[in-house]
């Protein structure tokens, strides 16, 4: 970034000799075109240059970029945009198509991101930072080999960016090749030590080949020098590389099964503020993760070893009512874990016949292709938040975990929600709280070296029309049918194996129960799951054609993935 604003700064040090307020000028100038002035003190120098009112065209349009820095540095996307806006509009330029770029990009905001970064390339020579900056948008967007390919364009231009190096290492982890990214995070700790960033992402790797030991010593040795010295690029969000290297050394404590180390660890991440959408990501698996270890009845001994080989799949107990078996004993990394539930015999709201004999077949075929499944018929409340908080704690040493609910389910305000067979929702009561939040188990499954499949038969009718309204107009709560489609697929710490999620029917729309013993979509699924060589997203689109002929167009399955490559749960 620091090249693209040497001509901004040169154009800068010429504003402060045009007439008129020379001597406010003489001291607010300095303040807000120099890169290392404090936030605080930037914004109102630029703010009350601006106020003056003696700059037009260029001359207006670099102090507004120049605010727009101070706003950055804050963490303030929203005024960046707007001020970056304001500087295209007066004169465009590079420097400022890439800054605000980047605001959209720390937004989650990722095609806008790409097209700024687009036009700030046509303004100008090709700028390794600008491949650089476009290359992390797609990142974000999962497209991998375009990230490798303008990477390789930053590269190119700067042989020693470290960060470059150290991106085009993740995209490579995301793809994979785990030595690839191995050797490109390597150079760029060879490039500079002093960096905290490629130390977290090395983390990541150590925890997919299941060196734990290495990958806490990475994040501990991460932290000290994001405490040490805070990173200073302007185009880094406050706190975000802290944030995440709590976040990472956590997980890595977890999986160790040391419950103690871990829960400080989050502790630590919920305590910074976080600013850009990655860091409150991380902060929405942290929240998840510190409640799951915190109740932890067994964790395992801090300087147990990991068990040498993965135990043999057995059927898991049937669970019913309030009180489910117990969870099995933690999964070790490279083994692959499903939850299965089914609820139909609805105490308050309609019951449905076929949820507990769709959650039987698809357990059954599950456990049939080497699935760990813990299975759950008919929970109330507290027995399904039991289960899925154990399958969440002992999910985070494997590699696949897979998610399967039939019954209830429905959008509220937006969000979606599975029912418990006791859900009794009665007038100035919290709606929600009686249900489980689908968010909660995306959050908590949210990480970079776990493959993550969720499907939902959900949504078979709308069961909160009368208690919506028995509950009155002024609750500002609102229930549409079917449920909606999810703002994200792990937007934080889910930039590696994916996840791909899975409904019954489109978001919004309404599934059918079938008239036999199972609903037209888990009879489907059951039947193509099991399959051998079969890619998990060309079984999926079996069960959508099969269902679609089935139920004469009336119902259509919806899926949306982030997976990398091809993964397969019957293997070939």
């Amino acid at each position: 970034m620091s090249r693209l604003l040497v001509a901004l700064a040169l154009l800068a040090a010429t504003l402060w000799l045009a007439p008129a307020s020379a001597q406010s000028r003489s001291q607010l100038g300095p303040l807000c075109t120099t890169e290392t002035t404090p936030a605080d003190q930037m914004v109102d120098a630029c703010s009350k240059i601006i106020a003056l009112k003696v700059f037009k065209g260029g001359q207006l349009a670099t102090v507004y970029f120049w605010r727009a820095v101070g706003w950055n540095k804050k963490g303030d996307y929203a005024r960046v945009i707007a001020d970056t806006t304001e500087a295209i509009r007066l004169q465009p330029s590079q420097a400022v198509y890439n800054m605000r770029g980047s605001a959209y990009y720390d937004k989650g905001d990722y095609d806008i991101a790409i097209a700024d970064f687009d036009d700030a390339l046509k303004l100008g020579p090709p700028d390794g930072i600008i491949f650089h900056n476009r290359g992390n948008a797609w990142r974000g967007k999962g497209d991998y080999a375009k990230a490798i390919a303008d990477y390789d364009m930053s590269i190119k231009a700067d042989p020693r960016s470290a960060f470059s190096f150290q991106n085009r290492g993740i995209a490579k982890e995301a793809l994979g090749d785990l030595d690839g990214a191995l050797a490109d995070i390597n150079q760029a700790i060879r490039l500079d030590p002093t960096l905290p960033q490629p130390l977290i992402n090395r983390t990541t790797i150590w925890r997919a080949k299941n060196d734990l030991e290495r990958a806490i010593a990475d994040g501990s040795e991460a932290i000290r020098l994001a405490k040490d010295k805070p990173p200073v690029n302007i185009m880094t969000p406050p706190n975000s590389v802290l944030i995440s290297a709590y976040t990472h050394r956590a997980l890595a404590y977890e999986a160790k099964g040391d419950y103690a180390r871990a829960k400080d660890d989050y502790n630590a991440t919920l305590a910074i503020v976080a600013s850009d959408a990655g860091s409150k990501a991380n902060q929405a698996t942290a929240k998840v993760r510190l409640s799951l270890v915190t109740d932890a009845a067994a964790p395992i001994p801090r300087d147990a070893p990991l068990p040498a080989t993965e135990p043999t799949a057995a059927p898991a107990p049937q669970q019913t009512g309030a009180a489910p078996a117990p969870s099995p004993s933690p999964a070790v990394r490279g083994s692959r874990m499903a939850l299965v539930i089914g609820n139909g015999a609805y105490a308050h709201v309609k019951a449905l016949p076929n949820p507990p004999n769709d959650a039987r077949a698809v357990a059954r075929s599950l456990r049939d292709i080497g699935f760990t499944v813990s299975e759950g018929i008919d929970l109330d409340r507290a027995a399904m938040q039991k289960m899925t908080r154990e399958f969440l704690r002992d999910a985070a040493r494997a590699q696949v975990a897979l998610v399967y609910y039939a019954g209830h389910g429905v959008q509220v305000d937006g969000r979606n929600y599975l029912i418990p067979i006791d859900v009794e929702l009665k007038p100035g009561a919290g709606m929600t709280e009686a249900m489980i939040d689908m968010a909660t188990i995306m959050a908590g499954l949210d990480d970079q070296v776990r493959t993550n499949i969720l499907i939902f038969d959900a949504c078979r009718n709308n069961p909160m029309a009368q208690q919506i309204a028995s509950a009155g107009g002024n609750r500002s709560i609102e229930s549409a049918s079917g449920l909606a489609a999810p703002s994200s697929l792990g937007a934080g710490a889910t930039l590696g194996a994916g996840t791909l999620i899975a409904f019954a029917t489109a978001p919004g729309q309404v599934a059918l129960d079938g008239e036999g013993a199972n609903s037209p979509f888990s009879a489907a699924l059951s039947r193509h799951i099991g399959t051998p060589g079969l890619e998990v997203q060309q079984m999926l689109t079996r069960v959508r054609a099969e269902v679609v002929s089935g139920t004469k167009n009336k119902q259509v399955p919806w899926s949306n993935s982030s997976l990398l490559g091809e993964v397969y749960l019957a293997e070939k």
